[in-house]
């Protein structure tokens, strides 16, 4: 029985109770993209009847903490420290003659839209979008492979715009394109939790081997296979990969498109791919992502790695959360255990200077729950004033991704000390507390109650 990609975490998934299936047609125009958004793309579903193709989709599939954490096998106190460790601490790959992937190899006349049901999600979205792809290099030099999230257009039968904002990719194909030749990709589909993981891990702060941590996150070497056009590896148990050249000296304009925050991006010039060759298995399950949240809940749990990381270096740090409304990039809560007064300014600064993107960043003692908003709220309100724990840098660098930030190329940073202040006058800030509240089973007063509507 096969253990890596797709196939196996929808048998997981559905022994976890959490794959819905949906045995109703859905147009991959809006209705889709439609019923994913509704589960906030929280809830993992496998579509089987999708209008006007034979091949099923599957959606929703990482949006939720709690899944990815169950799927690698751990929990919300050990996820920093595995991640922390793989990154660290790579393991081999496997290579493997063959695999399902190809059980059918298509090299002629390849039209996306007629073989794949890639939806159009949003209203406005220029064309039919591929929002789940993780698009695969080798670096020319060290031979080391590098994996990330791409969203791709549509434009014709095998043409695709490619958004490729990375650094890495972005100067591999500049380089290439001086010299006037094409940079070999392929495209993903069907793949699993390491796999998501592993895309995730910036490759201009690590220079790692992508699918080494992978192998290292799973605990087993993923197996790959050879493309059939490119001089690639690609996972053997993936469910569609997309092989083609990323084309020298051509544009073409991509967007708008429904972002992150919720905004349309605005249209620009981007490379396109050339799609020579498919590789998929039998009965093949396409794989889509309301735009953009599984892809940022990945790189979220990322990027609180390195939030964790930086302050460790300045306090004595907690635990970390960079937020779901901030677009898991944006705003962060962060507990530390305050030993001096100038602990909760210092985590301030260090926090805004960890990341362009960070824009706002709460810091609070460790009696407060940084995963609930409600305790957030409370230490802000009781624990800080304005005056005093307000920390702005005005006219700072940005994300574009955030539209206010936009209008002037810069963004304002914002930090609240929300900590209790030390010494005789900080036991006025203990919370009233009940004791042995925290071990009460609340089963024993109630039946058939639902612990987390109550709260």
């Amino acid at each position: 029985m096969e253990k890596q990609m797709l196939r196996h975490t929808l048998e997981e998934m559905d022994r976890m109770g959490e794959l819905l299936l949906c045995e109703r047609e859905v147009n991959p125009e809006y209705e889709l993209g439609a019923v994913l958004k509704y589960f906030r793309n929280k809830k993992p579903i496998l579509f089987n009847k999708v209008r006007g193709s034979s091949v099923k989709v599957a959606g929703g599939l990482y949006g939720a903490r709690e899944i990815i954490y169950n799927l690698l096998y751990m929990n919300h106190e050990n996820r920093l420290f595995k991640f922390m460790d793989a990154i660290a601490n790579p393991e081999p790959y496997k290579v493997v003659v063959n695999g399902p992937i190809k059980e059918n190899i298509i090299r002629k006349n390849i039209d996306l839209l007629r073989i794949l049901p890639i939806p159009k999600f949003q209203e406005k979205d220029s064309s039919q979008f591929i929002t789940a792809g993780i698009l695969v290099i080798k670096d020319p030099e060290t031979g080391r492979y590098f994996t990330s999230i791409r969203r791709f257009q549509i434009n014709k039968r095998n043409e695709l715009s490619a958004l490729i904002a990375s650094p890495k990719l972005t100067n591999d194909f500049l380089e290439l394109e001086r010299m006037r030749k094409p940079l070999e990709v392929a495209i993903v589909l069907g793949y699993d939790a390491p796999f998501l993981m592993a895309s995730q891990i910036s490759s201009a702060t690590y220079g790692v081997d992508k699918y080494e941590v992978d192998s290292a996150l799973r605990g087993e070497p993923l197996e790959l296979v050879p493309c059939e056009s490119v001089d690639l590896l690609v996972p053997a148990y993936s469910e569609i990969v997309l092989e083609g050249r990323m084309v020298p000296g051509k544009r073409e304009l991509e967007g708008p498109f429904g972002e992150l925050m919720g905004y349309y991006g605005e249209q620009a010039l981007h490379p396109i791919i050339e799609i020579d060759t498919i590789m998929h298995r039998n009965n093949s399950i396409f794989q889509a992502a309301f735009p953009c949240r599984e892809e940022h809940v990945s790189n979220g749990l990322i990027r609180e790695v390195e939030l964790y990381n930086y302050l460790k270096n300045q306090v004595n740090v907690i635990d970390v959360n960079v937020t779901e409304g901030g677009g898991y990039r944006f705003n962060a809560f962060a507990s530390i255990n305050k030993q001096k007064e100038g602990d909760g300014k210092s985590a301030i600064i260090a926090a805004l200077g960890s990341n362009k993107d960070l824009k706002q960043i709460v810091i609070v003692d460790e009696d407060v729950d940084i995963f609930d908003l409600q305790d957030i709220e409370w230490a802000i309100t009781t624990r800080a004033q304005a005056s005093q724990d307000l920390v702005t840098i005005p006219r700072a660098l940005g994300s574009s991704l955030d539209p206010s930030h936009g209008l002037k190329g810069v963004t304002d940073k914002v930090g609240i000390d929300a900590t209790k202040p030390l010494g005789e006058i900080g036991v006025k800030f203990e919370r009233a507390i009940i004791p042995g509240f925290e071990n009460i089973d609340i089963n024993k007063y109630f039946s058939n109650i639902n612990k987390e509507k109550v709260r």
